[in-house]
């Protein structure tokens, strides 16, 4: 355990895109950590990483992750706000959008359709 991106505290949701691109969430350290092509060494905070909150650029005990490939972005269930949010995966985002409030989310799946 530790904060470092070459560690993880508390690991909670995982994802793995068709790339094998890995994704997953850190209750303990409010952030989703991406790794690429099968590196396991050089994690990158994809989202949250600023510290415990509710701001927009912040996360609290996140515990699921998936991507939306028709906008390319992260859908986070950011449980201990209560929210379900989105994050663009573009380069130089910092900071989602609150898709659902107000709910007791630890889980997230989407239909064929993209319902969630």
């Amino acid at each position: 355990a530790g904060s470092a991106t070459n560690h993880l505290n508390f690991p909670c949701g995982l994802f793995v895109a068709d790339n094998q691109t890995v994704l997953t969430t850190e209750y303990m350290n409010h952030r989703v950590m991406q790794w690429k092509n099968g590196d396991t060494t050089n994690g990158q905070v994809v989202a949250g990483g600023n510290g415990q909150g509710k701001g927009l650029n912040q996360l609290n005990g996140p515990t699921d992750v998936l991507i939306d490939k028709e906008i390319d972005s992260l859908i986070i269930c950011d449980a201990d706000n209560g929210r379900v949010v989105r994050w663009s995966r573009r380069s130089g985002t910092t900071q989602g959008e609150v898709l659902i409030d107000n709910i007791n989310c630890y889980g997230l799946a989407v239909d064929e359709q993209r319902n969630l």
